[in-house]
């Protein structure tokens, strides 16, 4: 009897335990990848509500490319409180999203992101906000959207 005992105790050292390790980080894997979905799917609806914002500011013209003609002071003021929401959400998006190194799923969430950037970067007014908008803000970040802006623009920005 006892050594059967042991023998099992073999077994499942030497079989059942690799493969109940082999099935935690398969599952702890899957959990990370639920993670980083929900994590860039509150983002993409943080983004969603901001384009909400922008449709309720019509008078802006925010979406194109030519810079209002003549605003007023309070255009002026709605226009850079937008602008601060649009930093702060591409700032919470590279800092959750954004490595080096990030595997093809990430880097294709990424790519939206990037997107994103490049076409607010494309956009005169908010061009010529952004050392007012980068002020504090996280120096990688500051680093990834000048390089994108300069990209775009070709022009180079020169923070305060």
């Amino acid at each position: 009897m006892r050594d059967a005992w042991e023998y099992a105790s073999f077994v499942v050292t030497a079989l059942a335990l690799p493969v109940a390790i082999f099935f935690f980080m398969l599952e702890q894997r899957k959990e990370r990848n639920n993670e980083e979905e929900a994590a860039y799917q509150l983002l993409s609806d943080a983004y969603n509500d901001f384009l909400k914002v922008v449709l309720a500011n019509p008078d802006l013209h925010l979406r194109t490319n030519e810079p209002l003609e003549s605003p007023t002071r309070e255009q002026n003021e709605r226009t850079m409180i937008i602008y601060d929401m649009l930093i702060s959400l591409f700032e919470r998006a590279y800092i959750v999203a954004w490595s080096e190194r990030m595997t093809e799923v990430e880097a294709r969430r990424w790519n939206s992101w990037d997107d994103y950037m490049r076409e607010w970067c494309q956009r005169e007014n908010f061009f010529n906000a952004l050392p007012l908008l980068l002020r504090g803000e996280d120096p990688g970040f500051q680093q990834y959207i000048l390089r994108i802006a300069r990209e775009e623009r070709g022009a180079v920005i020169q923070l305060a």
